[in-house]
């Protein structure tokens, strides 16, 4: 009974020492945390000197990031800050300014027409900075042309020294689906290809051999069933016995011939001006 009286005693001080020191962990880690927690102060319309005096003494950073035109605010002052005044922060945080350049007195000059090079030193000129260039294809425009510009010439209440630009750049060649021309008479196809500014390539006329395509199915000599000679033959373009445009020894294909394939086929992506190759028959 003696024993479990002292066991007892022993676990009651134990517990008790355990909840001293964790008690004491607590209260030294709480003072560690807002041991290390201080105040931004108020450094707005002071100067940068007295700003960098005010952050060492807070154990802030400190760093200028920007600066604006003010009427409010004098010229080398402070006019904003980040984070703001009364803000509690952890030791070592930094401290973003911006600075007054006082009253704006400095003309937005006029670029748009200019390059954008001359633009650029036009700018740097005039004591300002140029901010974002952009870019965007538009037609009849000279490529690398200013077309637009922030803030606009002679602009007053111009809050940053920056101007930025929006240049032309030479539009792409259009682009077209290929239409499908197989099954018309050539007669119709070269006044449509010249209609829609494409320029008919080789038109090879196809051996009488080759059957006439299907919708939607294999190409001529490809076709299922076909002659084992027909299928084993060489394309037309580099058959020596093929009819084409371009071989003065054979007569040309008849404007009422078919067409039964083409080159770029239908549905593909082309460029205006592109040259379609033909096989008729």
């Amino acid at each position: 009974m003696h024993v479990l009286r002292s066991l007892f005693r022993f676990l009651l001080m134990a517990l008790a020492l355990l909840i001293v020191a964790l008690l004491s962990a607590l209260a030294a880690m709480r003072y560690a945390i807002h041991g290390s927690e201080v105040t931004v102060p108020d450094m707005q319309g002071k100067t940068p000197a007295e700003a960098h005096r005010m952050a060492e003494e807070s154990g802030l950073g400190l760093k200028v990031e920007r600066e604006y035109y003010s009427s409010k605010v004098a010229e080398g002052r402070v006019l904003s800050q980040a984070p703001a005044p009364g803000t509690v922060v952890r030791r070592g945080w930094e401290v973003r300014l911006a600075l007054s350049l006082g009253p704006q007195r400095v003309v937005i000059p006029a670029v748009i027409g200019e390059s954008a090079r001359a633009a650029s030193i036009i700018i740097a000129q005039r004591g300002l900075d140029l901010g974002s260039m952009a870019t965007i294809p538009l037609p009849g425009k000279t490529a690398d042309q200013v077309v637009a510009q922030d803030p606009p010439p002679k602009a007053t209440d111009v809050a940053a020294p920056k101007i930025s630009l929006l240049v032309a750049e030479e539009s792409p060649p259009p682009a077209f689906v290929m239409p499908s021309f197989v099954g018309l008479p050539l007669s119709s196809v070269r006044p449509m290809l010249q209609d829609a500014g494409f320029s008919l390539g080789v038109v090879t006329v196809a051996p009488a051999a080759m059957s006439a395509p299907q919708a939607g199915g294999p190409s001529p000599v490809e076709q299922p069933g076909a002659p084992a000679a027909a299928q084993d033959a060489p394309s037309p373009a580099s058959t020596p016995a093929a009819n084409t445009t371009t071989e003065a020894s054979s007569p040309g294909p008849s404007p009422d011939s078919d067409v039964i394939s083409q080159e770029p086929t239908p549905g593909q992506k082309i460029l205006f001006g592109a040259v379609v190759n033909l096989v008729v028959r």
